[in-house]
């Protein structure tokens, strides 16, 4: 009896710390499955992100050497002109195109929300399809449709006989960057929204129809405000996107005939700076100095859309 009664009373101490035990063993495994992940993004990502900011703390001149430099590159950067004129570009084109590219998606988004059937998994479809299309692809068609030479625009002038404009020349390169960008991002924006509305209860629909609230005042009143959430992670998605503008006007460039210069965009201009000038401690400092525009850019956006309570209240 006195054996039985010591094994029943060491039982509980055995299965407390029998529990950590277990639970260090299932996150252990937790961290197992997340390994690969981890490794890609320490490897890929942070390390490279590490080395780019070491870099931008040094200078390496012919005559020099490599010297340490401190914060001079960074202060450099934000004197040059060539990185300012292409900040102030993108900071005028975020103005256009963030607002546009909302504007499409929530009309779209709240057109499909109307429609049923077939005709609507279709028209989802195709107003996505630009999206997944790669970037690159999609510049190099709107080059071709851009060309003065063969692209469609030009023939279809041509046989009319009249002048088109050429939408990637001075007068018109904001213009012709801003439908490649608003017609590549408009449908990824719009699934976001549009999954946002399929998650709103039929019932408040039901209750201002009752109310007698007509079709345009259910979407204006109803489902505007209840999706303000997406549309302010869509504004933040844009804003960043678009600040680090590169990949349609790098493409572009063959064909613009000098419009698009080396300084169009701070990030064509770093890519210059490290590729075709060999500067790669400057053109890390000026990639640096782009994200803490856009991380001041997006945490002013924040603090004020949440010091309001949202834009769209």
């Amino acid at each position: 009896m006195a054996v039985q009664t010591t094994t029943n009373a060491a039982s509980p101490v055995t299965g407390e710390a029998a529990t950590p035990r277990a639970s260090a063993r299932r996150h252990g495994i937790g961290w197992l499955f997340i390994l690969p992940f981890l490794v890609v993004f320490l490897a890929f990502l942070v390390a490279p992100l590490a080395y780019a900011g070491y870099l931008s703390l040094w200078t390496k001149g012919l005559a020099t050497g490599t010297t340490f430099a401190g914060l001079d590159n960074y202060t450099r950067a934000f004197h040059d002109p060539s990185f300012r004129k292409g900040l102030w570009f993108v900071l005028r084109f975020s103005l256009v195109v963030i607002p546009l590219q909302v504007l499409v998606a929530l009309v779209a988004a709240l057109l499909l929300d109307e429609i049923t059937g077939r005709l609507a998994r279709f028209a989802r479809l195709t107003i996505f399809l630009p999206y997944a299309i790669p970037a690159v692809l999609g510049a190099l068609m709107w080059g071709f449709l851009y060309s003065p030479s063969f692209g469609p625009i030009e023939q279809i002038s041509s046989f009319l006989n009249v002048q088109a404009p050429f939408l990637l020349s001075r007068g018109n390169v904001f213009y012709g960057l801003l439908n490649v960008v608003t017609w590549q991002w408009s449908g990824y924006y719009m699934i976001i929204i549009y999954a946002a509305l399929k998650g709103i209860d039929s019932s408040i629909y039901e209750a201002a129809r009752i109310d007698g609230a007509s079709g345009r005042q259910i979407a204006l009143r109803v489902k505007v405000p209840l999706v303000r959430s997406a549309l302010v992670l869509i504004l933040v998605f844009s804003l960043i996107g678009t600040l680090q503008f590169f990949v349609e006007p790098q493409i572009l460039r063959p064909i613009a005939n000098g419009t698009i210069t080396p300084d169009f965009t701070p990030n064509i201009y770093a890519y210059e700076m490290a590729f075709n000038y060999a500067q790669f401690n400057y053109a890390s400092a000026i990639s640096f100095a782009l994200g803490f525009v856009v991380f001041a850019a997006v945490a002013v956006f924040m603090f004020a859309t949440r010091k309001r309570g949202s834009l769209f209240t």
